[in-house]
């Protein structure tokens, strides 16, 4: 029995305190949250102590917190990416740019071509203004709320950094986190709309000290034993206390929505071959791939297939092509070369093909470059 007088676990039907048991917590009192979340938090904290990912970006259990600008560099970096692709360009990102200060004065260009096949590059030109934003303020903001007031930090991030790097108490929800809240309540209705009851059920779990360790023993419990197929039950220090294991199958959940079959657009990519070099040109700036340097192309893009334009006429010769699936749709880019005496019209440069990978192509035009190269 806790202090608010409501039971810690379930008694019934009849039970009026949404306990762990109950899955959804009715009690606002304090009290009763700190009970309900010692249910799981201590067990997860011991285990985090002992199992933690050695991690760039981290500080182990019991060391100080890690600096804020190396906490939001890599939850910036880590959205849609796998950790293993994310090690590399954070190390690259933090010995060319060791501060919040020096990415600030970087050009956007030179930080647009180190990103280049992290994908998602609206983040890369968020992460320079949100950078630039913190030299003017002259630190992080240290809550969710100033966090969210900087270019592209949304719920999840502003309440990581607030978390890890601030210790504060913040609910940290990301793909990992979701799919263990969902078991451990046994939440059965499909994503997204089962997101609310993911996030108030983490709420009632998050404790008011180490919410930082928490949140990431939250993740590495999702990485390493409560994954997506063939979860490892008999590993798991929340195993007794996980409804989806007492009353159903923790591999089928969560439920997730029928996915949408993804439209394949056409287009072409254009490889200028002058004297060992190759014309790139500068995407615009908003829009897909903006302000990347690429080939140039036929005008592709999310919404419908590109138009048979080519940059000057002569005898192109047709390379093969290359696919590549973004968010909402796939595309197929053949891939046409020709060698010419001069620039075509408009801006661009040459590129020596020799270090064509330093050029900062995002993946799609660096799978051409390939190609074209072979």
């Amino acid at each position: 029995m806790l202090s608010c007088g409501l039971p810690l676990r379930c008694v019934g039907p009849a039970c009026p305190s949404g306990c762990l048991s109950c899955r959804f917590p009715l009690c606002g009192r304090s009290c009763h949250r700190r009970g309900v979340a010692a249910i799981v938090s201590d067990k997860l904290l011991q285990w985090y102590d002992a199992h933690a990912r050695d991690l760039p970006w981290r500080a182990r259990p019991a060391e100080p917190a890690p600096e804020p600008y190396r906490v939001w560099l890599s939850e910036v970096m880590l959205q849609q990416t796998t950790v293993a692709a994310v090690k590399p360009y954070f190390e690259a990102f933090t010995l060319r740019w060791p501060t919040v200060e020096q990415l600030a004065a970087a050009p956007e260009e030179d930080v647009m071509a180190a990103w280049a096949g992290l994908g998602y590059y609206s983040r890369a030109r968020n992460l320079v203004k949100a950078a630039r934003a913190v030299a003017e303020l002259g630190a992080f903001p240290d809550t969710e709320e100033g966090l969210r007031e900087l270019p592209g930090l949304g719920a999840y991030t502003a309440a990581a950094v607030a978390a890890i790097a601030f210790g504060r108490r913040a609910v940290v929800v990301d793909a990992n986190v979701e799919r263990v809240v969902t078991r451990l309540f046994n939440l059965t209705d499909p994503l997204p709309g089962v997101r609310k009851a993911i996030r108030t059920c983490a709420d009632t779990i998050t404790p008011e000290e180490r919410a930082g360790d928490f949140a990431q023993a939250m993740m590495d419990l999702g990485s390493s034993i409560c994954t997506a197929r063939e979860p490892k039950c008999l590993l798991c220090p929340l195993a007794n206390d996980c409804r989806a294991r007492a009353e159903g199958d923790p591999a089928a959940l969560p439920v997730k929505a029928p996915k949408k079959a993804k439209p394949v657009r056409q287009g072409r990519a254009f490889w200028l071959e002058h004297d060992g070099s190759v014309w790139l040109v500068r995407r615009d700036g908003k829009g897909m791939l903006g302000g990347m340097r690429a080939l140039p192309d036929d005008g592709w893009s999310a919404r419908g297939d590109g138009a048979d334009n080519y940059p000057v006429d002569g005898a192109w010769q047709p390379l093969g092509l290359v696919r590549h699936t973004f968010t909402h749709f796939t595309i197929e880019l053949s891939v046409e070369r020709l060698f010419v005496d001069a620039p075509p019209p408009g801006a661009g440069l040459w590129w020596p093909t020799a270090t064509i990978d330093e050029a900062g192509l995002p993946t799609l035009f660096a799978k051409a470059a390939r190609l074209a190269l072979a």
